[in-house]
């Protein structure tokens, strides 16, 4: 039980972010991204500049500054308001929210690991590991809410 709600804290956080970061998004402009990426790599924050961690971080935030980011803002917008809905039921233990929680992540984690390989991200497994780890977390307290409801 209390794993199941540090999994939901987690979730709620990373809805919340992705939530900002649709928003900011939309208020950040691409040459101000391009200066914040500079800045990150003109000061070795992510190792030498032609490693392979600032590699992916100037390949993930190339689409960004090119202006196009019609795709990632409602991206992130979906997915932050989904994961903060789903975590909000299942918070409230409303039964039908968790097949529905099931579904959802299971599709993330496939999307996750399709476009991990696509684009070669190093985030992208970890988050679908995670999402994997959180659907077990649900299933197990979903059959535990059953049983309970069950035997009432």
């Amino acid at each position: 039980m209390r794993l199941f709600r540090v999994a939901l804290l987690i979730k709620g956080i990373d809805g919340a972010a992705e939530l900002i970061g649709a928003i900011v998004l939309v208020l950040v402009s691409g040459a101000t991204v391009q200066r914040l990426v500079a800045d990150v790599l003109a000061r070795d924050l992510l190792g030498p500049p032609d490693g392979s961690l600032a590699r992916h971080f100037v390949a993930g935030t190339s689409e960004f500054v090119s202006g196009d980011r019609t795709f990632a803002v409602l991206y992130l917008a979906l997915h932050g308001v989904v994961k903060l809905a789903l975590v909000v039921a299942l918070l409230r233990r409303w039964l039908p929210a968790y097949p529905v929680a099931v579904v959802v992540l299971g599709a993330f984690v496939v999307y996750e690991v399709v476009r991990a390989v696509h684009t070669g991200s190093i985030l992208l497994p970890f988050l679908a590991a995670l999402d994997t780890a959180i659907i077990v977390l649900v299933i197990r307290e979903y059959v535990v809410l059953r049983r309970v409801d069950r035997a009432r």
